[in-house]
């Protein structure tokens, strides 16, 4: 029988892309074996795609009251007769499934192997500095305490759909100017990125906007003033937004969830930080990403942003 391995990653969608690092390193490391990832519903189409599992689940998320919830996920873990975890997630929660799990023995008589945070875990990531350390350089070092030494920056070319439907000119930017609707001090204003497709298209390239179906009022406001640029807030799903980054000149766009996407799809790109996030610990890398940070957003120029797009 193969052995069989779970990789759990939830949380949002920066950081499911900042795990497929990981995620091509287990699997390179487990060759042989059967890989389920366990992961939130938004990133199950993703997921499905990837090279790098054989299974995917979705983490219901019971609530904390809801013991038939809580009933069914034990059920699923112990079902799956894992040999070895991987939290890529290692919060609280993810942590509590380790110990839902129970004292249930596997045949050759002991617990399944535990990469992550939980008391007991039998590889723990137990750098104290874990909490202070980029994403990407975090994971690297939980895999290498569980015995997988090499691992590379996120590549999601394997996830890059086809945007013929899209009808778009071969030469176009990206513009992505929204965020979550809960963190508005995480955007740049959206008169600035006006003013920047303006300046994208005086260049002779289309300045695309994406985003979500919420954040259409944004995508609109920033292209209203724009002839030539194009509006497909709401029309994309994730595998398209990989698309469009690996055919993309440049790509500019606030700390958010698509802007991973494009990144990890090859894009060069310029992302912009605030007081609300450090790029520190979870900026996109990538070979030619440029961060830009200011306290507050407002204070950074259109300028200032346009030196580091490449218009040439």
């Amino acid at each position: 029988m193969r052995p069989r391995i779970l990789v759990i990653k939830l949380g949002a969608l920066g950081d499911f892309v900042q795990a497929m690092g990981p995620a091509a390193a287990i699997r390179d490391h487990h060759r042989d074996a059967e890989i389920t990832l366990l992961t939130a519903a938004p990133f199950n189409d993703i997921a499905q795609m990837s090279p790098y599992f054989d299974r995917v689940r979705i983490d219901e998320r019971p609530g904390r009251f809801d013991v038939a919830g809580w009933l069914r996920l034990r059920r699923r873990l112990r079902d799956g007769h894992f040999q070895r975890i991987y939290d890529l997630q290692t919060s609280s929660r993810s942590s509590r499934y380790f110990h839902l799990m129970g004292p249930y023995l596997l045949a050759r008589g002991k617990r399944p192997e535990w990469s992550g945070i939980a008391r007991g875990a039998s590889h723990p990531h137990a750098n104290p500095q874990r909490d202070a350390m980029h994403t990407l350089d975090r994971q690297a070092d939980q895999l290498a305490m569980a015995g997988i030494a090499a691992m590379s920056p996120p590549d999601l070319s394997w996830a890059a759909a086809d945007i013929a439907r899209f009808n778009l000119p071969p030469d176009f930017m990206l513009v992505v100017p929204g965020g979550a609707a809960h963190r508005l001090d995480k955007r740049w204003p959206a008169p600035h990125y006006a003013e920047l497709a303006t300046l994208i298209a005086r260049h002779g390239i289309t300045p695309v906007m994406i985003g979500s179906r919420d954040e259409a009022e944004v995508t609109q406001a920033v292209s209203r003033g724009t002839p030539l640029a194009r509006d497909l807030a709401g029309q994309t799903n994730l595998a398209e937004i990989v698309g469009l980054g690996a055919a993309a000149r440049y790509a500019v766009g606030n700390d958010t969830g698509p802007m991973h996407l494009i990144v990890a799809a090859g894009c060069p790109a310029t992302v912009l930080y605030s007081a609300a996030s450090d790029p520190a610990l979870t900026q996109p890398r990538g070979p030619a990403v440029t961060i830009l940070r200011r306290d507050d957003l407002a204070a950074l120029s259109v300028a200032e942003v346009a030196a580091t797009v490449s218009f040439g």
